[in-house]
């Protein structure tokens, strides 16, 4: 969007410093060649504008997108502690292929095993990475009532919109 406002800032200088000197009435080659001069020093201007409006704002989104990655982390810490007498049972979760709903969030079906004798409640927390191997945003969902002996499914969704290559995968599972 800034970009766009540059290059629209832009046109609309040149249009207006090519209108003045339409209107002059000292069309000599030096005064048209000096209005020219001032259309593209302003245009240059406002493209330095721009380009610093946009590094502003990218900087802004990459703070956000921080801040929200590390909200949702101490959340996802904050259920999980919250459970008692649970076990670690990471090795009975799997993961489905990372797909985008049709809000453009990053979501991915969660698969318990419920190896016991009883019904149990599962908590799993999902991260989501780009590519690289970058955290982009964490998730818990919690599947229940397993019954003993089966599995459930339930759909871990992002927080957010995350752009790119999406992964997933369990950072912790736990069995109550």
């Amino acid at each position: 969007m800034p970009r766009t406002k540059g290059v629209l800032l832009t046109a609309v200088a040149v249009c207006c410093a090519t209108a003045l000197t339409g209107c002059s009435d000292e069309d000599t080659p030096s005064s048209v060649s000096s209005a020219a001069s001032k259309a593209a020093s302003a245009a240059e201007s406002l493209g330095r504008e721009a380009t610093a409006a946009a590094s502003s704002l990218a900087s802004g989104l990459a703070s956000e997108a921080s801040s929200a990655l590390a909200s949702a982390t101490a959340e996802a810490s904050r259920e999980l502690g919250e459970i008692k007498d649970g076990v670690d049972v990471k090795s009975d979760v799997k993961l489905g292929a990372p797909a985008t709903d049709q809000d453009d969030r990053a979501t991915v079906e969660v698969t318990v095993s419920n190896t016991t004798d009883e019904s149990k409640s599962f908590s799993v927390q999902v991260d989501f990475s780009d590519s690289a191997g970058n955290r982009l945003d964490t998730v818990v969902v919690t599947v229940s009532d397993v019954a003993a002996g089966k599995t459930g499914k339930e759909t871990a969704r992002s927080n957010r919109t995350l752009s790119g290559q999406v992964k997933a995968k369990v950072a912790r599972a736990v069995r109550y």
